[in-house]
């Protein structure tokens, strides 16, 4: 699933749902939602409409954490980060009739 990544910023919500849905078009496996800082609410918000209400069969995983950036003067800086990726259930990937 590389390169299937959608990275968040300061644009709208449904600016990133939709990225999200065109990836999700060209590769129908997953899809990666990446965001640090204050963009993680909007990565998370952009995440769940996509799941409750345009795909509701996808499944999420989270992966937290905090990455040292380099500040003013020499020093470093924690900064946050997120990563959310949204993969067909299982049950979803089932032919019909089976």
């Amino acid at each position: 699933m590389s390169g299937n990544v959608v990275y968040v910023g300061s644009k709208p919500v449904m600016s990133y749902v939709t990225a999200i849905l065109t990836s999700l078009n060209d590769n129908p496996e997953g899809v990666t939602v990446k965001a640090r800082g204050r963009a993680i609410s909007t990565a998370v918000d952009a995440a769940e409409v996509t799941r409750t209400r345009f795909v509701t069969d996808l499944t999420p995983t989270v992966i937290i954490g905090t990455e040292k950036l380099p500040g003013e003067g020499g020093s470093t800086r924690n900064v946050s980060f997120i990563e959310i990726t949204l993969s067909k259930s299982p049950e979803a990937k089932k032919p019909s009739g089976a």
